[in-house]
Order: C-alpha cells, then sequence, then structure tokens
C-alpha cells in the first residue's frame, strides 16, 4: 500500500470495524400514526417527529396510514416499531401488544366521546337521532364507533339499523366538517379533537353542538409489540415519551397537541373500553 505506514493501516482497519456499528445506531425508529386520530397537521407531525428523535438520539420515521386496521397490521407485521393507536384495536389485539405510554390531557390520561348534531338540530339525545344520518370516524375506533354502537346495543339497536345512513370519513375532523356542513346530521367524535378544534377553529365547532359525553375512557395510548418491548427502539421511545414535558422541544410537541405530557400507564385504564367492547359483541 504505497504511502502507508502501520498506523495509518491500523488506523483504517478500527474504522472499517467501527463503521458498521455506526450505521446500526443510525437505523430510524419507525412510528405509525394515522389521521383519524391525528390528522395531516404538517406542523404537529413535524414538531413530534423532531422530539422524539431528540429523546432517542435516533432518526423517527412517522409511517402514516389511513385507517386504524392498515397501522395496526403494521405493526403487527414488523413494518412499524410502535404506533399511536386507540385503545378500541389495541383491547382488539392486546395479547399482542405491549403500552409504551398514555398522553395526559387536562391533568388525565383520559378522554371522553361526544356525540353531536347541527346547532340547529332539536335532538337532545342519542334516542332522539332514530332515522337520521350519521357520520363515524373510523370502524376500530373507540370514540368515533365503539361508544356509539355499545350506547346502541344497551337500547337492543344496531347502527346499521338505528340510523337511515352511516359514513366512515376516517379523521375526527371530517366527523366535525360533515356534520357542521350540514353533509351528515350528527357523528361521533374524540372529545379531545373536539376541543382542540374548537381552540384553533371555533368557527368550525360553532356550526355543531354536543348533546352527549362518554364516561372518562383511557386516552388513545402509544403501543409496541409484546414480543418487542424490550427492544432497543421501544426502550429509547418509551423513554422519549415518558420525558416529553423535560425538554423545550417537546413541549412545544405537547403545546401543539394541547396535551400535558405522557405516563407509563396500565391497562386498567382501559376497562370501559372493555365494557363496551363486550356490550357490542353481546348484541
Amino acid at each position: 500500500m504505497p504511502g502507508c505506514n502501520r498506523r495509518s493501516f491500523v488506523g483504517l482497519c478500527a474504522a472499517m470495524l467501527v463503521a458498521p456499528v455506526v450505521l446500526r445506531a443510525a437505523e430510524p425508529i419507525r412510528l405509525g400514526l394515522t389521521p383519524v386520530f391525528l390528522d395531516n397537521d404538517a406542523e404537529v407531525i413535524a414538531r413530534l417527529k423532531a422530539a422524539l428523535g431528540q429523546g432517542t438520539g435516533r432518526p423517527i420515521e412517522l409511517v402514516q396510514r389511513r385507517t386504524y386496521q392498515e397501522v395496526t397490521g403494521l405493526l403487527l407485521e414488523g413494518g412499524a416499531d410502535a404506533a399511536w393507536l386507540c385503545g378500541y384495536p389495541y383491547l382488539q389485539h392486546e395479547q399482542a401488544l405491549a403500552l409504551l405510554g398514555v398522553p395526559v390531557w387536562r391533568g388525565q390520561p383520559l378522554y371522553r366521546s361526544y356525540l353531536i348534531t347541527g346547532t340547529d338540530d332539536p335532538a337532545a339525545a342519542l334516542a332522539d337521532l332514530r332515522g337520521g344520518s350519521h357520520a363515524f370516524s373510523d370502524p376500530d375506533s373507540n370514540s368515533g364507533w365503539l361508544v356509539t354502537a355499545s350506547d346502541l346495543a344497551r337500547m337492543g339497536e344496531r347502527p346499521e339499523t338505528f340510523f337511515t345512513r352511516t359514513l366512515f370519513t376516517y379523521g375526527h375532523r371530517n366527523v366535525v366538517r360533515a356534520v357542521a356542513g350540514g353533509l351528515m346530521r350528527s357523528g361521533s367524535v374524540d372529545g379531545y379533537v373536539w376541543e382542540a378544534l374548537a381552540a384553533v377553529e371555533p368557527g368550525l365547532t360553532a356550526r355543531t353542538r354536543v348533546i352527549a359525553r362518554s364516561e372518562p375512557l383511557g386516552f388513545p395510548p402509544f403501543v409496541t409489540r409484546r414480543a418487542s418491548a424490550d427492544s432497543e427502539a421501544a426502550s429509547l421511545l418509551r423513554q422519549a415519551l415518558l420525558t416529553l414535558a423535560d425538554t423545550a422541544e417537546g413541549r412545544a410537541a405537547l403545546d401543539l397537541l394541547q396535551l400535558d405530557g405522557v405516563i407509563a400507564g396500565e391497562g386498567a385504564l382501559f376497562d370501559g373500553i372493555r365494557a363496551r367492547m363486550r356490550d357490542v359483541q353481546g348484541v
């Protein structure tokens, strides 16, 4: 090797040995998302990606799919390291999934489902909506489908026969838009999303009226595959989520999301959703 002494040769060999380790360390952590819950707000997504990247020390790849079914399948098949899911699909696959963290909203890791109508609609409760059209967000959404379906089950009814027409919008904001615009008479929506929209798009929510609120239920959690819950990627992401409120980048993301932080959480948070699943299955 012309012009190469023993010291430089040893250095080159050491660099070659180290290089694969560096490449592995730079592999992105893939987080699955769906616009059903988060929507496609570019600033929110960018802030979340930056905060989690800073917290993990790894690049974050946000993998978006249209439905909860698609993002859940992606996670279960190994196409993502973790996902921000609804409590309903989490419980549907509880044996295969593990919690990484549960967001805290207004001081608690809980939220409600809202039943909404147009401001001029005379309905005062779910029973008054019989025969009308209704917007759901996603068939695997707790607040955007399961709560209303289980309320109807308790009345001995089913959505497909109680309402004359139903529509899945695949986005809670789209449910609000459908009702506000008069496309659908009523809708089932995530109360957190409705309240967040009331802060940033008050003209939109002002054209709707909340006629019923569910009991507090476990907030949509961050989850990973149970088999890889102790992996480096899952461990780094868990730590980054639980310490989001401790960094400027994390606080900026939380502020945009109108959240207080993220806690470890436990399965009992989702007992209310479990009960509603049983109600629907019993019909």
